[in-house]
């Protein structure tokens, strides 16, 4: 299948991408961080008027995919799958403000429950109200995970099984955008890096690995959008993207030597986004166990076979 981008999908990731590029989302992200959140909350509603809570209502998840690799690509922090993805196709409805959800097994904590406006929690299988509570360290400082206590039952029209494998393919769309970042920021910087008088990027190793990373994302790209159009399962998805990021991000620090391991250098936001959004939604282990019982049990090779048309 040749998948290409429609008109309106290529306008809307250029102006995604050129509001991203003007808002400094480096300082956004170390801003939140430390638990200041004006800066991002000022963004999100640069982004809402940029129609992303109604992408999973009004557009398909093709828009979704669009807009998390971009999210990730620059960084951005927030509970962005779950406002845009996860909820508004549980409640089959588009979400107001900041809001957030814990989804346990897979997803034990509320994502930034602090700063969202709503907090919801699924307790089996249903949709709850809830709230915040003690807030759990994360790999990745601008994650700000929280304990829940669910409350009331929310009517919620919405189909939650779509809405997770909605998640799990945003999720898998920002790993992409973040293994993205980190290869070409590599790239940049083994171009400009000399060592022995000559730039590093020139000696045949450097270049190999780099290949790798390109290549590993460059086959996750297909299987994200094919997720995208359902033409494959959202956790062969995230397994891919996961592995290419994780490789991206693995080469990122190895390439940039010692600079690559302090958290004053840009780069280690990306590593340590990346290696959060890994296990978030669903660890690979997780996902290919899953795919492993759909294609044991047959269910799963009835829906390629189907899908392909054999």
């Amino acid at each position: 299948m040749k998948f290409v981008l429609t008109a309106d999908q290529r306008d809307f990731a250029g102006s995604l991408e050129s509001l991203l590029a003007a808002s400094d989302t480096v300082a956004v992200a170390r801003a939140w961080a430390d638990g200041d959140t004006a800066p991002g909350l000022a963004l999100w509603g640069r982004l809402a008027e940029q129609g992303l809570p109604m992408l999973a209502t009004e557009a398909t998840p093709v828009e979704v995919c669009l807009a998390m690799e971009l999210l990730g690509r620059h960084v951005v922090p927030g509970p962005y799958v779950e406002s845009c993805a996860y909820l508004p196709t549980a409640l089959a409805a588009e979400v107001e403000g900041v809001a957030t959800v814990a989804a346990p097994p897979v997803t034990p904590y509320a994502l930034d429950a602090g700063a969202a406006d709503a907090v919801y929690a699924v307790v089996d299988g249903t949709l709850r109200t809830a709230v915040a509570g003690e807030v759990r360290r994360s790999v990745d400082a601008t994650r700000h995970l929280h304990v829940v206590e669910p409350g009331e039952t929310v009517d919620a029209p919405g189909d939650l099984d779509a809405a997770h494998d909605l998640a799990v393919l945003a999720t898998a769309a920002q790993l992409l955008g973040a293994g993205e970042r980190v290869l070409a920021d590599t790239v940049a910087y083994v171009k400009q890096r000399r060592q022995f008088g000559r730039e590093i990027g020139s000696y045949q190793a450097l270049k190999h690995q780099l290949a790798d990373v390109r290549i590993a994302l460059d086959f996750a790209r297909p299987m994200v959008m094919g997720a995208a159009v359902g033409e494959v399962p959202a956790g062969a998805a995230k397994v891919l993207a996961a592995d290419a990021a994780y490789l991206a991000s693995r080469t990122g620090l190895q390439l940039h030597g010692a600079i690559g391991y302090t958290a004053e250098f840009d780069l280690s936001l990306w590593l340590n986004r990346i290696r959060a959004l890994v296990g978030a939604w669903g660890t690979p282990a997780r996902h290919r166990a899953t795919l492993l019982d759909g294609l044991v049990s047959g269910s799963l090779a009835r829906e390629l076979t189907r899908e392909v048309g054999v």
